[in-house]
């Protein structure tokens, strides 16, 4: 367990309460992996490679053949993660993994709702675009950027000062890192939604991949798709409102983190129904 700040104990036995009785109601393993960015907008809250250790200890000791109900609210981050993350927990759950989300689960954490054989959403949820972010910046502006640099210098070589300015705060080669990262991300989620949810049906799934990674299509990484256009593009969406019993249990549980992370320092959680808590507290 890694727990950072003081949280009182209130906010810990109602968030536990409910994880442990979602996951009695389902008999299925449930693990919630939720980030507090809109509480906590400084917050080190995007997926990254420090979350396996959090996964870790929350897959430990839990019966893996009951499979897994893995409850998502991320605003996305690193690509490279999200595949560690998602390579784990398949070899672990043998891929029977259910995602449920409550509200929103973006960028990465789209990607790792695409790995699953299954997604449950309510009308409030959301998915959105693929593509990724570099320390909260979208590829695709920064592509955009260097595009509008390129066009500049080449009608009006005297504004090479102010480029030289912009683009000085990016790394050697980072418009190639860029391409990488987008084809890396397109790449991830059609193995991922030919490996399990769409088996033997690649016209789906590549109908899937180019609508959420084009920014031609999307114009935003902050795009919000309902349940609604997640069915229409091809995804297998269970609606939460179909099970009253079962909504009432997932929304009492996604009310029980917002208010944690409303009254704690928390920003990023995953923890298990048996309480193996790994909890990360503003720095």
């Amino acid at each position: 367990m890694n727990e950072m700040g003081n949280y009182p104990n209130a906010f810990d036995v109602v968030r536990k309460k409910y994880i442990k009785k979602l996951s009695d109601l389902t008999g299925r393993n449930t693990i919630v992996y939720y980030s507090g960015w809109l509480q906590h907008p400084d917050g080190d809250s995007s997926i990254d490679d420090s979350d396996m250790e959090g996964f870790m200890n929350a897959v430990n000791e839990l019966d893996c053949t009951k499979g897994l109900d893995l409850v998502l609210h991320t605003p996305g981050g690193s690509p490279t993660a999200a595949e560690a993350i998602v390579n784990y927990l398949k070899d672990k759950f043998q891929k029977d993994i259910r995602v449920i989300v409550p509200q929103l689960s973006m960028s990465a954490g789209t990607m790792i709702a695409c790995s699953a054989k299954e997604i449950v959403m309510g009308r409030q949820s959301s998915l959105g675009p693929l593509d990724p972010q570099f320390n909260g910046i979208p590829a695709y502006n920064i592509i955009s950027e260097f595009n509008d640099a390129k066009k500049d210098l080449a009608e009006d070589p005297t504004t090479a000062n102010y480029w030289a300015i912009i683009l000085q705060q990016y790394p050697a080669a980072f418009l190639k890192t860029c391409y990488d990262a987008i084809s890396l991300s397109s790449t991830l989620a059609e193995e991922w939604l030919k490996d399990n949810m769409l088996k033997n049906n690649q016209s789906a799934v590549n109908g899937i991949v180019e609508f959420l990674n084009s920014r031609d299509t999307n114009h935003d990484h902050g795009r919000h798709f309902n349940y609604k256009k997640c069915c229409d593009i091809g995804l297998n969406i269970s609606l939460l409102e179909a099970d009253q019993e079962f909504q009432d249990a997932v929304l009492a549980l996604h009310h029980s983190l917002m208010i944690t992370f409303q009254g704690t320092n928390a920003v990023k959680i995953i923890e298990n129904q048996n309480g193996n808590a790994y909890i990360i507290g503003l720095k």
